[in-house]
């Protein structure tokens, strides 16, 4: 018989909308692949529902919070399904910027300067020495995410529904790169260049918004670095199945520049902009065998 596959998609993070695209994907191409799929949007009664629906594998197509903060990821555990993408504290502490940062200044990846401060005094340019970056402590897909530059008055603040307390980021100048890793593989790396200002939500999931670069035109030293640095964030953290590692490379006075690791996530999206199926496709994995891979090696935490 074929194996069952529940794919978790919706929910109620603001990153809904890109998960129910990254869940209809996921899931044409599991059916595919010759998979039973169900696909659900995930409500608060999830428990009842997937005790009902009795998969054998739940494939995570969350995105935000609850549903790849570790929340999702305990419930499965304790419903005993396995389920791709990290277990809980992995899922944890990646969503969680200040505490990835923690994690990953003590193995020596190099970050940028951040501190936490007010919503307030952040939005009125007072945080740090700008230019710097304001960014929500737990969302994804840079939601909520403002740059505050020389010379302006900071950003508005009227539809920011994050919290009270902020990460400000040191801004890094430069080019925005990125790296899968599967398994204990990563993939290559890819340049972004939003075709306006920076790569923010819109740019992300609006088609024709921002070219990807891949593999990404850099020095040799600082691609090798930034395959390193994600292979190494994804197994100290203790991620598995598939993440996709941040970075800004800064060139601005000449080769080679530095690179700075800005975040991992765990639960990276699978829509037809995305940047892990666009590498694993480079390298002759197609998408039906990606997300068949994630699915054989779903699991809950031992």
């Amino acid at each position: 018989m074929a194996k069952h596959v529940a794919v978790l998609m919706g929910g109620w993070s603001s990153e809904r909308d890109v998960s129910l695209v990254t869940g209809r994907e996921c899931s044409k191409a599991l059916k595919a692949a010759g998979f039973k799929v169900s696909e659900i949007d995930v409500g608060r009664d999830i428990a009842k529902v997937l005790t009902e629906a009795k998969p054998d594998v739940c494939f995570n197509a969350l995105h935000g919070r609850f549903g790849e903060d570790g929340r999702i990821q305990g419930l499965l555990d304790i419903l005993g399904i396995p389920y791709t993408h990290s277990g809980v504290m992995a899922s944890a502490i990646a969503m969680n910027k200040v505490r990835t940062k923690e994690v990953c200044s003590a193995i020596g990846i190099p970050l940028a300067e951040h501190k936490l401060a007010p919503r307030k005094a952040a939005f009125a340019g007072k945080a740090m020495e700008r230019p710097y970056v304001i960014k929500p402590i737990a969302e994804g897909s840079s939601i909520g995410v403002r740059i505050v530059q020389e010379g302006d008055n900071g950003p508005p603040d009227e539809d920011w529904s994050y919290g009270e307390t902020v990460m400000v980021e040191r801004y890094v100048a430069g080019r925005e790169l990125t790296v899968a890793v599967m398994g204990d593989r990563p993939l290559t790396v890819t340049e972004i260049r939003p075709r306006t200002g920076f790569y923010d939500y819109t740019n992300k999931y609006t088609d024709g918004k921002a070219d990807h670069l891949l593999p990404a035109p850099v020095p040799k030293p600082i691609f090798d670095q930034a395959m390193q640095v994600a292979l190494l964030a994804h197994q100290t953290l203790g991620c598995r199945g598939v993440s996709r590692s941040d970075f800004r490379y800064d060139d601005t006075k000449g080769e080679p520049g530095r690179l700075i690791f800005l975040e991992i996530n765990t639960q990276p999206g699978m829509t037809p902009l995305s940047l892990v199926p666009e590498q694993a496709a480079f390298l002759g994995i197609s998408f039906t065998d990606l997300v068949s891979w994630m699915v054989e090696e779903a699991r809950c935490d031992s």
